[in-house]
């Protein structure tokens, strides 16, 4: 277990490192998107290569940043719900998300968009708008975020095997998780004192 441990730790260090990068370029298109009003505006000129330069960006973010954003724990999920799950339940639906859901979707997307990839940088495809931009560097895009999610999918499966068998400590919760547990603890408490529990169970 040591050895899936580093290399859980490697996958980890990598995929922190592209996701904190690349939320950078969340700056460069607003600049460029101010920039490219401000022209429009004063100049009443404008470029498709800068419109299209947005949306590129935009996807570079929201690809390169989801391993990321796995890793931190603030993917999406009904953590109300979660919350109220006894731990031992909580560790068995995140090994069989990941097993079954995140990982296989992963490698499904990666095999259509291998070829949709290849096929467009082969062709060296440009934007069908006058003056936009080489379209395969977008494409290429899907493959690199949806490889990076895999491998923190591998990250995250061997990590929580390895708390269910006591050789990790539980780094659940952070960010809004915490606040989501809080939150299901209050309703809880507050459903409790208004008696709201035990006229259920009757």
């Amino acid at each position: 277990m040591r050895g899936l441990l580093a290399i859980s730790r490697l996958i980890d260090t990598v995929n922190a490192f592209i996701g904190r990068s690349a939320s950078w370029l969340i700056l460069v298109a607003v600049l460029i998107s101010a920039g490219n009003a401000v022209v429009r505006k004063v100049f009443n000129s404008s470029s498709n290569a800068w419109l299209e330069a947005q949306w590129y960006l935009f996807g570079a973010v929201f690809l390169l940043c989801a391993a990321w954003t796995l890793l931190s724990n603030e993917h999406i999920r009904i953590d109300v719900v979660n919350s109220l799950l006894p731990r031992r339940a909580r560790n068995w639906i995140e090994v069989v998300g990941h097993s079954l859901f995140l990982m296989p979707l992963c490698v499904l997307i990666l095999i259509d968009s291998w070829p949709f990839f290849l096929r467009s940088y082969l062709q060296n495809e440009q934007s069908m708008n006058a003056g936009g931009l080489t379209v395969w560097p977008a494409k290429a895009l899907v493959v690199i975020g949806f490889a990076l999610l895999l491998l923190q999918g591998i990250s995250e499966l061997i990590k929580r095997i390895a708390i269910m068998r006591g050789q990790l400590d539980d780094i659940q919760g952070g960010g809004h998780h915490e606040m989501a547990e809080a939150e299901a603890a209050r309703l809880l408490e507050a459903a409790k004192s208004e008696g709201l529990l035990d006229t259920a169970k009757k």
